[in-house]
């Protein structure tokens, strides 16, 4: 997960694609997690910056085949790449969203994730230890933020008994049994490339550099850890 390899390691190959859709400013409550531990089972719900995190990282308990719900959301047609079934389409304002509910290989959709890492995977499925349900609609965009109220998490959801999930997604906590995390992103700088005209790949190659807050509040105590980033 890049939020844990920019922490852990101050780089991450997914950053770049992760800010792409950032400008200049402060965007608060990003990447948010709630979480609650009952027994052996997870409970968490998050944002939707963590929609296409949570989909690979279930899709590592598959073997094979799995039954999906939900859509893809896409600036262009999915179907003449998707080696998997599509059941519908609508768009607006040049936003697609295509439809998913369908037995799908997994090979093919790690595939087409890794082929086009910036499409929304809203998809929802259950496997032998974790269930995972994410909202069948596009998110809104990212905007710098102009209030203070707390933000509802519930975009994603899920449902889970393994550990290697909770690992990825809470790296730098040992154990808990209830907790909220968030984030802020802090673009100070986008570098835009020389030379370059065409305005799509102006931004598609354009690096970005701020610093991004983790929030943690557990227990009654709030944390905070700060990292630097350029990509």
């Amino acid at each position: 997960m890049f939020i844990k390899d920019i922490f852990e390691k101050g780089e991450s190959e997914e950053l770049h694609n992760e800010f792409l859709k950032y400008g200049r400013g402060m965007f608060k409550d990003k990447y948010m997690i709630a979480a609650k531990k009952q027994k052996e089972i997870y409970s968490i719900k998050t944002s939707s910056e963590f929609a296409n995190t949570l989909v690979k990282i279930c899709l590592a308990e598959v073997k094979d085949k799995i039954n999906m719900t939900g859509v893809i959301v896409a600036t262009f047609d999915i179907t003449k790449e998707a080696k998997f079934p599509i059941t519908g389409m609508k768009q607006f304002m040049g936003i697609k969203q295509f439809s998913v509910n369908a037995e799908i290989n997994k090979k093919d959709l790690l595939e087409f994730i890794a082929k086009f890492p910036r499409v929304f995977y809203a998809l929802s499925f259950k496997t032998e230890g974790s269930e995972l349900k994410i909202k069948a609609k596009a998110p809104k965009s990212a905007k710098p933020s102009t209030s203070d109220k707390e933000v509802k998490i519930d975009f994603c959801s899920l449902k889970t008994t393994n550990k290697e999930i909770i690992k990825e997604l809470f790296f730098d906590l040992t154990d808990f049994n209830e907790l909220r995390v968030s984030h802020t992103v802090n673009i100070s700088n986008i570098i835009y490339p020389k030379d370059e005209k065409d305005p799509i790949k102006v931004r598609e190659n354009s690096i970005r550099e701020g610093k991004i807050t983790r929030i943690i509040e557990q227990d009654s105590k709030k944390e905070e850890k700060v990292a630097n980033f350029s990509g």
